[in-house]
């Protein structure tokens, strides 16, 4: 009889990588938001300096990204994983003593890098070298652990800091992030299928030799590309307008249907960013990969402006759930793109750039979004706005990033 098939080792990657956007998604990204509230709440510093101390995290993650994204090139991406994580929890126990105004932004820019360096470039850098035709199953298992930081960690995180304090949850958050991302990456993270011996998506030589040649294309020829400024402004737009529209989800449900409604809604989006994200994964094995994101982006400007005009709770709970079928998948969908088109030879410097330009919209649309409530009184000339703006990422993707430009 032939020997048991054994597991190909891109699934422990895979699984691994679960882990990490787990911990990263659930102790920074959504603990932004509760960091902010116990800022405001037990420092006594003004929302609008904080909010704008929040704004330059994801700035300074972009940062981060790019010095991630070269130095995985070089060196085993295991180490600047697990060096990144490192610094990041020894910036999160520091909550213990941050009291004065430069140190609130010193907190934030010292993340915010850490956090870009350990995060999404370096592991969807790794997930894209393990697999060529599975790539797309792979990432949307693997970055599902984006939507479990938010459904897990995070409330863990809030219900820490409300009955603990900000100083009293910081040892706690510091050791979280280091033994959420640090154990995992030494030990299964592994940098590429060549360092084991194997092939991507464990494919044999015959396989290898019978299947398409995958692209490999330089930095430097990704640069002058107009599929890569296509790419990166549309998803400016787009990750800007979703980002912005979570950071604000939440009060719109609650002036407009109170606490339960809107504490049911942000929970209703994050299920349905889990289930689309899989479910869009398997999708990908047969729907290409530049009309699907086209679709993601039409059905995000629906659901903004379903948003915009919901005013009782079935209305609202039916745009948070269309709207969080688009999150997991369109975060997903960026690296896809320029996976697809530029291969994964300099594929780290590649998406850090890209994704360095959507932190533009990212850091601004938030505030974009509060500066419009603040002059029209209501959510609805905000949201109808952002889905304008995701027309126009649309737009930018169909007219500049077809597959022979």
């Amino acid at each position: 009889m032939p020997p048991p098939r054994r597991i190909f080792y891109g699934w422990y990657i895979v699984a691994a990588v679960f882990v990490i956007t787990t911990t990263t998604s659930g102790l920074a990204f959504y603990n932004l938001s509760i960091l902010l509230a116990a800022f405001v709440a037990e420092r006594g510093f003004p929302v609008a300096l904080a909010s704008s101390a929040t704004a330059t995290f994801f700035v300074a993650a972009g940062i981060g990204g790019v010095i991630s994204g070269r130095l995985i090139e070089r060196i085993d991406a295991r180490f600047v994983i697990a060096g990144s994580a490192l610094v990041a929890a020894l910036v999160l126990g520091s909550l213990t003593i941050l009291r004065e105004t430069w140190q609130l932004y010193a907190f934030h820019v010292v993340f915010g890098l850490a956090h870009g360096a350990a995060g999404l470039v370096p592991v969807t850098t790794v997930v894209a070298r393990w697999f060529n035709a599975r790539r797309a199953l792979a990432f949307s298992i693997a970055s599902t652990g984006l939507s479990f930081g938010g459904i897990l960690v995070a409330p863990a995180v809030a219900l820490t800091i409300e009955h603990m304090g900000l100083s009293g949850a910081a040892p706690f958050m510091a050791l979280a992030f280091l033994l959420g991302i640090v154990p995992v990456t030494i030990l299964v993270l592994r940098p590429s299928p060549a360092a084991m011996g194997l092939a991507p998506d464990g494919a044999t030589a015959a396989q290898l030799a019978a299947s398409t040649p995958q692209p490999a294309v330089s930095f430097s020829e990704a640069w002058r590309n107009r599929y890569f400024y296509a790419v990166s402004i549309a998803y400016l737009f787009l990750l800007g307008a979703q980002v912005g529209a979570i950071a604000h989800i939440y009060r719109l449900a609650n002036l407009r249907d109170g606490v339960a409604t809107a504490a049911l809604a942000v929970s209703c989006m994050a299920g349905s960013s889990t289930i689309g994200r899989l479910a869009g994964g398997g999708l990908m094995l047969w729907v290409p990969t530049r009309a699907f994101a086209l679709a993601l982006m039409a059905v995000q400007a629906a659901a903004l402006a379903l948003l915009a005009f919901a005013a009782d709770r079935p209305a609202i709970l039916a745009g948070a759930v269309l709207f969080g079928v688009t999150m997991g998948n369109s975060l997903m969908m960026h690296p896809l793109l320029l996976a697809e088109r530029f291969g994964t030879r300099d594929y780290g410097r590649i998406y850090s750039m890209s994704q360095l330009v959507t932190m533009v919209g990212v850091a601004g649309c938030p505030a974009l979004i509060g500066l419009m409530y603040e002059m029209s009184g209501d959510y609805q000339v905000p949201f109808l706005v952002v889905a304008g703006v995701t027309l126009v990422g649309f737009w930018v993707l169909a007219a500049f990033a077809g597959r022979n430009r």
